[in-house]
């Protein structure tokens, strides 16, 4: 069979209806592409392939899991990349959508990484930490806005599906788990430049307990930082907002 590797994060659904509501949460047309993300044992991948007329591929870290799963499944020789997902290329010319069970370990950095491919990829259904989630889906003034929330949501819209109980996997994990689709937004923000909004989250969230004026103070015009919007605290601020600031910017 297979070993789990505490070092990959491998937690392992067994749950075949919640497998099938992951797979079910992906909207899909013919010849639509496809990118599981950390496939393990196939327990959503045995369902992806049986959809129709899409072009599938997967990406998996794990030498042993990629024997398992070409042996346990045929139809993915072919279909699998042997790689870091950090690490890999665009797996695909054009559009594609992305889906998996996110190693939690690592799934903040597969956010970051799916947001650089956002120009080709219009929706992503992913399974997080349930905290993960939260933070990802939370609107302004909520405790777990954060810089994954307004990085995310500059892009996104973000939709919270349901949570995942921890006796649905094995090992059944010490965490909370739940399921999130992104769906990438058909009007965008008007953002000064990506470089300039990623720091201007990353710094304001830095002190997020401090009213904006003492964090962004380095980023700003002494004129621009009397503007009223700097007596606020990041999670005050929405997406929107963060976008404006963003041309004000030095």
């Amino acid at each position: 069979m297979y070993t789990l590797k505490k070092s990959l994060g491998q937690h392992f659904l067994k749950d075949e209806n919640i497998c099938r509501d992951i797979v079910g949460s992906l909207p899909v047309i013919q010849d639509q592409q496809v990118l599981e993300v950390g496939p393990g044992a196939g327990a959503i991948t045995k369902y992806l392939l049986q959809l129709p007329g899409i072009h599938f591929k997967a990406v998996e870290l794990d030498a042993e899991k990629v024997q398992y799963l070409e042996k346990t499944y045929p139809a993915i020789k072919g279909k699998l990349i042997h790689q870091n997902f950090l690490e890999t290329p665009a797996p695909f010319e054009g559009q594609f959508s992305v889906i998996g069970n996110f190693p939690y370990n690592i799934s903040s950095q597969i956010m970051f990484r799916i947001l650089e491919w956002r120009d080709q990829v219009p929706q992503v259904v992913g399974m997080f930490q349930k905290e993960v989630a939260q933070r990802i889906a939370a609107g302004h003034g909520n405790k777990e806005y954060g810089i994954l929330s307004v990085l995310i949501q500059a892009y996104y819209k973000v939709e919270y599906l349901f949570e995942v109980h921890e006796n649905c996997f094995n090992p059944p994990p010490k965490v909370k788990s739940a399921v999130v689709r992104f769906t990438r937004l058909e009007q965008q923000y008007d953002i000064a430049s990506e470089r300039k909004f990623f720091v201007l989250v990353k710094t304001a969230f830095g002190q997020r307990r401090k009213q904006l004026r003492n964090p962004l103070k380095g980023l700003f015009d002494k004129e621009v930082l009397q503007d009223e919007i700097f007596t606020k605290r990041a999670e005050a601020l929405t997406v929107a907002d963060f976008a404006a600031l963003s041309h004000k910017m030095r």
